[in-house]
């Protein structure tokens, strides 16, 4: 059956994730506040600045079998994140339940910020949530909005998205840089290209009939130490590492990621580990090519 999806705040992950629904032949519109960055996606687009949705009808957004809200903020600052998160999530739901036809589900794009663990601990979709951030306080806020509105809804907390593009750590283990050995800093990773497969994976359940639960935590299988991660870079790149960085205070969270929930519902990963995912983000970057050089 063709579908129709939504997709607000249609960055890297939505312009992504709109091209492989597209390839399965359903229709997908693109919310962002430039839709010209749109253009020969094949995505519809839909320019509109989620502030512009306070008291507004239904006709504001086009009625959808499935919305996925990935909107990031524009910068690292509290208002900003008050404005890209809880309060532009509200304004949609308040559009949404106008519509005759409700989406039959809302997803929104989440974070492991959400968790404030800081010794290594894993942590699963029943962990509590309790980061001394101003940023995982207001993913926590736009999660409840969504989880305690009539209509149905799912949360998908990405760990840290790497991919093509997202490549700078790569550049840091190029000029010699790496994160020390102690103290210990877990890093949970997913490939951009799973964070779309995972919410494709998602809809096809729903639409199959299979239960989806309120949350799902999505990251690869392998929690690994900062300094494992950059180390196996170095020895890809062949660089010798000449600088230790010290972790920021703000980024001293350290916890182990569980995918046990959404390995239960059938999805298997693209890139399981760091290991295949940066392998591909080495290659298709020319990385591995530069180095020769």
């Amino acid at each position: 059956m063709k579908l129709t999806v939504l997709i607000i705040g249609c960055g890297d992950i939505g312009v992504t994730l709109g091209q492989e629904l597209l390839d399965e032949g359903h229709r997908v519109i693109g919310v962002r506040r430039q839709a010209k960055a749109l253009e020969s996606t094949g995505i519809e687009p839909l320019a509109l600045d989620l502030n512009s949705l306070d008291g507004a009808g239904a006709n504001a957004l086009p009625q959808a079998d499935y919305v996925i809200y990935t909107v990031s903020a524009d910068r690292f600052e509290e208002s900003a994140y008050q404005s890209a998160y809880p309060d532009g999530l509200k304004r949609v739901l308040s559009v949404l339940e106008q519509h005759d036809t409700p989406p039959r589900r809302i997803f929104f794009v989440s974070s492991t910020s959400v968790y404030g663990q800081q010794e290594g601990e894993v942590v699963n979709e029943e962990s509590p949530t309790e980061s001394t951030s101003f940023s995982g306080n207001l993913m926590c806020e736009a999660e409840q909005a969504l989880l305690n509105h009539p209509l149905p809804g799912t949360v998908v907390r990405f760990s840290g998205i790497y991919g093509p593009g997202r490549d700078r750590l790569i550049h840091q283990v190029a000029e010699g840089r790496i994160a020390a050995v102690t103290p210990v800093i877990y890093s949970n990773r997913i490939h951009r290209d799973d964070c779309t497969g995972i919410l494709g994976h998602l809809i096809r359940c729903q639409e199959s009939g299979t239960p989806l639960a309120d949350l799902y935590l999505g990251s690869d299988c392998e929690p690994v130490t900062m300094h494992n991660v950059m180390a196996w870079l170095a020895k890809q790149l062949k660089v010798e590492s000449t600088d230790t960085m010290q972790s920021p205070l703000r980024r001293r969270a350290s916890k182990r990621c569980d995918n046990r929930r959404i390995l239960e519902t059938g999805y298997t990963f693209r890139y399981p580990t760091y290991k295949e995912g940066y392998a591909q983000v080495l290659k298709e970057g020319g990385f591995l090519e530069l180095q020769k050089a």
